[in-house]
């Protein structure tokens, strides 16, 4: 029978006085049975029973939320973590980094393998970087770049000045230091590239300004218009640094003053668009027939020092092929300004 205890078989059998008081206990634990809960049941039917158990039954003991099932000195099969805090999980939140391993960070940093690896990793690093800024100077002087860049507003606000209205300047020559010549926040006859990249930034930003007033502005267009101007910047740059290899001109003129020289125009392209698109399209023609003209005149003044021979750039005459062909390159230079503003904008004002 699965009420009586498994051992019962390897015990000699009761005698018959002993069957009919078994029977009466086997009907009282019947009837304790229906009294308890579902729970309790199968505790009292598959656990052997005393006999004070039977014949004085307890109530069924109601356990609380978030209390331990057999009470604080039992055994549980599974840790309960509903009553744990949100913040408090044991296990994993409190124990992170190298002391939930088992490891002190003074133990890692300490690692002669680990300051091996970061030395190694550290002059890994500088010899990448050395051999980058060596590659990269071939190409692109970043040392001599500095020099172009090294401008303040005062200077800025002359050399826009002389950009448009160079007929009163005399001194053209840029001044020396120690055979280097000096900054140009000190000289106004220094060479830059600040004013010729933030004239062809804002030459871009006008020129979608005036496609915008058109309604033919799209990215595209704009894209297009900026990186045709570049491409043209960089094909008169090498056409006259090819001139000057077939003409055989000895000068101090880097390919970077041949592009801060070409750059300066867009100085003149600004003010004419603006012009025209504020006041209309005579306007235009005469503030960029103005400008035209002005830069005309800068580049002479300026170039004829660092083409011609010392005689002629004092303007005394010197007869002579090669002296010719300096003169007329630095004419065709000068020349190719103005036509190079109209181009770029002629079809920005309507």
């Amino acid at each position: 029978m699965l009420l009586m205890n498994t051992g019962d078989d390897l015990l000699p059998r009761p005698p018959p006085a002993q069957q009919t008081a078994q029977e009466q206990t086997e009907s009282l634990m019947l009837r304790v049975l229906l009294h308890l809960s579902p729970v309790d049941s199968l505790h009292y039917i598959f656990l052997p029973l005393t006999l004070d158990e039977l014949h004085n039954p307890k109530e069924p003991k109601m356990r609380l939320r978030n209390t331990p099932v057999d009470g604080p000195g039992g055994s549980q099969l599974f840790e309960d973590t509903s009553a744990t805090a949100p913040g408090s999980h044991s296990g994993f939140s409190n124990q992170q980094g190298p002391q939930a391993a088992g490891y002190p960070p003074q133990s890692i940093l300490s690692d002669p393998m680990s300051n091996l690896a970061m030395a190694y990793g550290t002059s890994l690093a500088s010899q990448g970087r050395e051999i980058m800024d060596k590659n990269l100077n071939r190409f692109i002087p970043i040392s001599k770049l500095k020099y172009y860049f090294a401008v303040d507003t005062l200077y800025v606000g002359k050399k826009l000045g002389l950009l448009v209205f160079p007929y009163m300047h005399e001194n053209w020559e840029v001044n020396y230091q120690q055979d280097t010549p000096v900054a140009p926040r000190f000289d106004v006859n220094a060479p830059d590239l600040y004013i010729p990249a933030m004239g062809f930034i804002t030459y871009v930003l006008v020129a979608g300004l005036a496609l915008g007033t058109q309604n033919r502005f799209s990215p595209e267009l704009l894209g297009v218009q900026a990186s045709s101007t570049l491409v043209w910047l960089i094909m008169e740059v090498l056409a006259v640094l090819l001139s000057l290899y077939l003409v055989t001109v000895n000068t101090d003129l880097t390919t970077i003053d041949l592009l801060a020289f070409s750059g300066y125009k867009y100085v003149g392209m600004i003010i004419g668009v603006v012009a025209g698109l504020l006041f209309g399209r005579l306007a235009y023609y005469l503030s960029l027939l103005w400008c035209c003209v002005a830069i005309f005149v800068f580049t002479i003044r300026t170039l004829r020092l660092k083409l011609l021979s010392e005689s002629a750039a004092e303007g005394r005459l010197v007869r002579g092929t090669r002296n010719q062909l300096r003169m007329y390159l630095t004419m065709t230079i000068a020349a190719a300004q103005p036509i190079f503003m109209y181009w770029f904008t002629y079809h920005l004002v309507r």
